[in-house]
């Protein structure tokens, strides 16, 4: 196949959208044809003016005046000539069908295993559909390099995308896995170390597209705070990971939007916490982001709160109303 050929095959394989949204581009509104407008991904851009065509696969920024399809965007995102963009591309392109397969692998192994299903059930994880919706699945710690492996992937490869660890077992053995915008998220539910990530950065907010255009947000830490909060009815729910929100989630939920944002952090007995709360509604305010902390029960979080029995969603609803007065 010649260069061209492979080029023109590779562009077809990698939709545009799909590439840019995995550099963390968002869109800010959908214009005619379905195309998209937003900030440029390819300089300091004030007021989006970066428009890209789902359809005919290309992009063009009315403000650095620069366009093309995925090769070209590759090039000048990352700064490398056109035979690296192809290279890095391809990579990409193998990380992400390597991660579906992987996602798809624990999901089926769920409900194989009673000890993976009690853990959700003791964490308040109990509706099917929060199952489904988020996409969540169990490591045994068994099979997964073998599996990978006669589907096509080399050990190598599983290495480097850090699911396999150098030794080929199962980097997220004995975990429940939850699959995250560009990584996945294991919680262990034997006493190996409690959380455990891929190899790079956690992402963006969890689920923030479908909460981004809420007057409205619940910001939680954890994935688990988020779920027992959907099955409450609350699905203006967004989640940080921790309380310590990199660049891409501050930029989330600074993007000029007017919201307000209640931080339902930890309540831990060494305030922790709730210190983090504190500090990050300063940033925010001063972003002209409205913040206010929540303030739960002593040692409790959003999680504990419903599945120990101390709350339900009235009561919640009352803890958040407390917190704007």
């Amino acid at each position: 196949m010649s260069a061209h050929a492979a080029a023109e095959l590779l562009k077809q394989q990698i939709p545009l959208l799909d590439y840019v949204e995995g550099q963390d581009w968002k869109p800010a509104r959908r214009i005619a044809r379905d195309r998209l407008m937003g900030l440029c991904p390819l300089h300091a851009d004030r007021k989006p003016s970066f428009l890209l065509d789902p359809n005919k696969n290309l992009f063009y920024c009315y403000g650095c005046g620069r366009g093309g399809d995925v090769i070209r965007f590759a090039e000048l995102y990352h700064g490398v000539p056109f035979g690296e963009a192809i290279a890095l591309l391809r990579r990409w392109a193998g990380a992400n069908s390597l991660l579906s397969d992987v996602i798809k692998f624990y999901q089926v192994r769920l409900h194989r295993h009673p000890e993976a299903v009690a853990y959700l059930v003791q964490r308040g994880v109990r509706q099917p559909e929060l199952v489904e919706q988020m996409r969540i699945g169990y490591a045994p710690g068994r099979c997964l390099r073998a599996w990978l492996m006669s589907l096509g992937y080399g050990l190598r490869d599983l290495q480097q995308a850090g699911v396999v660890t150098l030794e080929g077992l199962d980097a997220f053995a004995h975990r429940i896995v939850i699959p995250l915008d560009s990584n996945l998220y294991g919680r262990s539910i034997g006493k190996a170390y409690p959380h455990r990530f891929l190899p790079g950065g956690k992402g963006g907010l969890y689920g923030w597209e479908k909460v981004r255009n809420c007057h409205e947000i619940v910001l939680v830490e954890g994935l688990f705070d988020w779920a027992v909060l959907w099955q409450a009815g609350f699905r203006n729910v967004t989640c940080s990971l921790g309380t310590g929100l990199n660049a891409a989630q501050i930029h989330q939920l600074c993007d000029g939007a007017a919201r307000v944002i209640y931080l339902a952090f930890d309540s831990d007995c060494n305030g922790s916490g709730q210190r983090a709360a504190r500090q990050l509604a300063q940033r925010l305010w001063t972003h002209r982001v409205e913040a206010f902390p929540v303030e739960l029960p002593d040692g409790h979080d959003p999680n504990s709160f419903f599945v120990d029995g101390v709350g339900d969603a009235h009561l919640f609803q009352a803890l958040l109303e407390r917190a704007r007065s």
